[in-house]
């Protein structure tokens, strides 16, 4: 049996995890979240690739070219959930596992947060677990697959 795949998409601003608003994200980097969610995989017989950008065009391309390639998706689309209409319309063309995670719990933050463009696209959601909202994913998604 081959290894499930799970393609792991960080969004605009979380390269700057570590640095950035540690009030809200922490002090742990974006690449310390990423090797530690490889070797979670590594020991679930999983395949994890992960990718960041700042940019919602690349993000919508990772999207599209996951498909037939990857089973799942992990997703913290960062700004971009709350104003993508073209991330979450990538999404739903995707015809794998999809879940959606943020670091922070966006329904106790402002109003604008408190919407989100991919959740009804997405068949599960990990919010306000810090860089474990990214494990908890890997974990759901690995029973899942």
């Amino acid at each position: 049996m081959s290894k499930k795949k799970v393609l792991v998409i960080s969004g605009p601003n979380l390269n700057l995890l570590g640095a950035r608003e540690k009030d809200i994200y922490g002090d742990v980097t974006l690449k310390e979240i990423y090797l530690k969610m490889m070797d979670i995989s590594a020991n679930n017989d999983l395949l994890v690739e992960c990718k960041q950008s700042n940019s919602e065009s690349e993000i919508i391309d990772f999207i599209q070219n996951a498909q037939n390639e990857f089973d799942g998706i992990i997703i913290n689309a960062g700004g971009y959930t709350h104003t993508s209409v073209s991330i979450r319309d990538a999404l739903k063309y995707f015809d794998g596992y999809i879940i959606e995670i943020h670091m922070s719990n966006i329904h106790a933050r402002e109003e604008f947060r408190k919407i989100s463009m991919i959740s009804g696209v997405s068949d599960g959601l990990i919010v306000g677990f810090g860089p474990d909202s990214y494990y908890l994913a890997l974990k759901a998604i690995t029973s899942k697959l």
